[in-house]
């Protein structure tokens, strides 16, 4: 299932799950906020596009982060007239996580990842009954 939409005067082709970067939007991290804006929702073979919106269509997302882009650098610069002009620019965004998308086709959800929830582990080497610890080749001198 994925769904097109439009936020901040661009659009974006989603599915549950997907993490994107949109304009910034005034939310608080961890919010969960309506996208109404939807363009086209598609399933399979099947397709429903909106003129201009599909109706009684709705994404659900949640707000992860709030952030800044990385710095663009402007150089503007007049040869042999000694003219040279430095600017940056650092453009605001805000990091949805695709929660849901509900529409006449049906309502699909983000499936959980497995474990991740469960606690962390951690790879650490387990001592064998030969006194080795596993993963080592033992030398025969050292016996």
């Amino acid at each position: 299932m994925y769904a097109v939409i439009k936020t901040g005067g661009k659009q974006y082709k989603v599915c549950p799950g997907d993490k994107i970067k949109v304009e910034q939007i005034p939310a608080d991290i961890g919010a969960d906020i309506q996208l109404d804006q939807v363009l086209a929702v598609g399933s399979g073979d099947q397709i429903k596009i909106g003129a201009p919106l599909v109706g009684g269509a709705a994404v659900s997302a949640t707000v992860l982060a709030q952030g800044r882009h990385p710095k663009v650098r402007i150089f503007k610069m007049r040869r042999r007239k000694h003219y040279q002009k430095h600017q940056g620019h650092r453009q605001n965004y805000t990091e949805l996580l695709i929660a849901e998308i509900a529409s006449e086709l049906g309502v699909f959800k983000a499936e959980a990842k497995p474990g991740a929830s469960g606690p962390v582990t951690s790879d650490v080497a387990v001592e064998s009954a030969g006194g080795a610890v596993a993963g080592e080749a033992q030398s025969p001198s050292a016996e």
